[in-house]
């Protein structure tokens, strides 16, 4: 199969390849249609408590598109993936049976990734509707989990109007979720859904943006997680010398049962997010909770997970009790090396407890270094490691990988 998934791969890279300089050469006149590929190499290592084995997956995701100019208002992008194994099958990728090894979830595949038209028949007036990747705000509840060799895709009708400056307002109905873990997963594919999405953006000048949201989930093929969730979020910064700046975030939403879902609750969601930047040097600090009463919690079904709460992906769905993240996070600009410019360092340390019982769940502590090779390509090196108490199994995970946008 992945020999099968390899050479469509490689054909496509290789068909854009030529195509790509020849764009190029005539950059300054509109183009009908912009081909553009996007190709990501990955080594994942896990050694996990629990299992017999570690888990070893190299993959290779080659994803290639096209995108055209507007027309009347109209304009279009197809975009496919194949993905594929590049080595030793030592790793669960939730489909091949191999459960003796730890979670990676990128199963080999051919698929569409994206098929969307887009209809802006004026600056402030956009609709799209199709396959797209949809990501609100900091990706906390929707999200296309770009971390992933597949991304997590909406089959969706979204509208967005600007009615004036400073303000935008969303709407969109998605009937179909394309989960990263493919369609030949149990799981991969949430269809017959009745999904609507509303959000609005206000620039409060000085203060920063306020949205407002509210998310209705009714998930038929996951009924624990079918929700609704109204909340209101505030991010902004505050100069305070020229290279001083004070960064802040905060939020609150209230989430509760919603059409297939069994289960009677109300629950809440609370962060508080201070930070300052001080020239390379940004410190943030916070305090998230996921309100949990020992039956059900709060969850977060269509977000980019793994940007929350530990990059060991231990919390990707809420335990019963709940969860309460405290973090720190220091990330720094590191200055240019000869000819690499633009790498940046950053350290994470979270740790861990219930809303309800008083558990210790356990802590975990992180790092990342991604360099740019140059404008086309980014090496990345990251590092996560939980450490277990009331909660799940010690686990290290370690990833290398490699970027290359044409």
């Amino acid at each position: 199969m992945e020999k099968q998934i390899l050479k469509p791969s490689l054909a496509v890279l290789a068909a854009l390849t030529c195509t790509l300089p020849a764009v190029a050469q005539t950059a300054e006149e509109p183009k009908a249609i912009t081909p553009y590929a996007d190709i990501r190499y990955r080594l994942e290592l896990i050694g996990q408590d629990g299992l017999p084995e570690n888990a070893t997956a190299s993959t290779l995701r080659v994803r290639a598109g096209f995108k055209t100019r507007e027309w009347s208002g109209f304009s279009a992008l197809v975009e496919g993936d194949a993905i594929a194994r590049v080595g030793p099958r030592h790793y669960n990728d939730t489909v091949n049976g191999l459960t003796a090894y730890p979670i990676v979830a990128d199963p080999s595949d051919v698929l569409l990734n994206q098929a969307w038209l887009r209809y802006k028949p004026v600056k402030e007036v956009e609709a799209v509707l199709g396959r797209q990747a949809v990501n609100f705000d900091n990706q906390r509840w929707i999200g296309s989990v770009g971390w992933r060799q597949n991304d997590q895709t909406l089959d969706a009708a979204r509208v967005t109007i600007k009615p004036m400056k400073g303000v935008s307002v969303d709407y969109g109905y998605a009937w179909r979720v394309n989960r990263i873990f493919g369609p030949d997963s149990p799981q991969g594919i949430w269809r017959d859904n009745n999904i609507h999405m509303v959000r609005a953006n206000f620039e409060a000048k000085p203060v920063g943006t306020v949205t407002t949201y509210g998310y209705f989930l009714d998930l038929p093929d996951a009924p624990l997680s079918s929700s609704k969730t109204i909340g209101v979020r505030l991010a902004g910064e505050q100069k305070l010398s020229s290279k001083a700046k004070l960064l802040y975030a905060a939020e609150y939403a209230y989430q509760r049962d919603l059409g297939s879902n069994p289960r009677n609750f109300s629950l809440d969601y609370l962060l508080v997010e201070p930070g300052i930047s001080l020239g390379a040097v940004t410190v943030k600090a916070g305090w998230e909770q996921l309100e949990g009463n020992g039956v059900s919690a709060l969850q977060t079904p269509l977000a980019t997970l793994h940007a929350f709460n530990g990059w060991a992906d231990k919390f990707l769905s809420t335990p019963a009790n709940g969860l309460r993240d405290l973090y720190a996070d220091v990330a720094v600009k590191l200055p240019a090396v000869g000819q690499i410019k633009g790498a940046s360092a950053q350290l994470q340390y979270h740790d861990y407890n219930s809303t309800r019982g008083g558990l210790n769940y356990g802590s975990e502590l992180e790092a990342m270094l991604a360099v740019p090779i140059d404008k086309h390509l980014t090496a990345t090196l990251k590092f996560a490691r939980y450490n277990a108490d009331d909660f799940a199994t010690d686990t290290t995970k370690f990833w290398f990988s490699l970027d290359l946008k044409l």
